[in-house]
């Protein structure tokens, strides 16, 4: 028999008020970008996953209520169809996560190939289980899908780039390496996506509305 679901684990569904919109957290750039990628999309709600990426980027690495609630202002939409979107999708993490995502592909020639030895590993190297978080918060670990780079099994996702024929040795030196870096982030992540929905021509026409908003400011 399958568990009840616990309401009060869940957050509270908000109608936005356009009126009284909700603390907004969007950054200048993050506002200027969305307001480009609207314009590749025949309406708006059609651009509701880039502004989700957005959203993750701003927010930190996650999406809490408040910026469900952000993005369906700015979409002009209701909270349930942004959370909808959000929840149906695995890349938009609902809950607070590391400062680096481990994502282990077990799936059929990864797990022939090691990988759930690389994934028991990775747990006790870290001291946590699947779908935790390290305490000092830089790594949460993850079990995923085929992450169709089979001739390099095992793999694991880290970020924006793949790292295969996974050895304990490799893992190690790995990790020292995420420790002390800013690359492969869950942000960075994020922002790798939101700039692949902008030309090189939006991203310069961003950039010098921004030197002109901060030259504005000083003047």
């Amino acid at each position: 028999m399958s568990e009840p679901i616990r309401l009060g684990e869940y957050p509270r569904v908000r109608r936005v008020d356009e009126r009284k919109p909700p603390e907004l957290r969007f950054s200048q750039r993050a506002i200027e970008e969305l307001e480009r990628i609207k314009k590749h999309y025949p309406n708006k709600r059609a651009a509701m996953l880039p502004a989700l990426w957005i959203a993750q980027r701003e927010y930190g690495g996650y999406l809490p209520p408040e910026a469900l609630m952000e993005v369906a202002y700015r979409m002009g939409t209701s909270y349930a169809v942004v959370e909808g979107v959000a929840t149906f999708y695995t890349m938009y993490n609902k809950r607070p996560v590391g400062r680096v995502m481990l994502e282990v592909c077990t799936n059929l020639t990864c797990s022939i190939c090691g990988g759930y030895d690389i994934l028991r590993y990775l747990e006790q190297k870290l001291g946590i289980q699947v779908g935790e978080t390290t305490p000092d918060g830089q790594f949460t670990l993850m079990e995923v899908e085929c992450l169709n780079d089979c001739g390099n099994a095992p793999v694991m996702q880290v970020g924006d780039r793949y790292y295969g024929n996974l050895t304990p040795e490799k893992i190690d030196a790995l990790l020292e390496e995420l420790r002390t870096s800013d690359q492969h982030t869950v942000v960075q992540l994020a922002d790798t996506v939101v700039q692949c929905h902008l030309t090189e021509s939006e991203r310069q026409d961003i950039e010098r509305a921004l030197a002109r908003a901060a030259q504005a400011e000083e003047g």
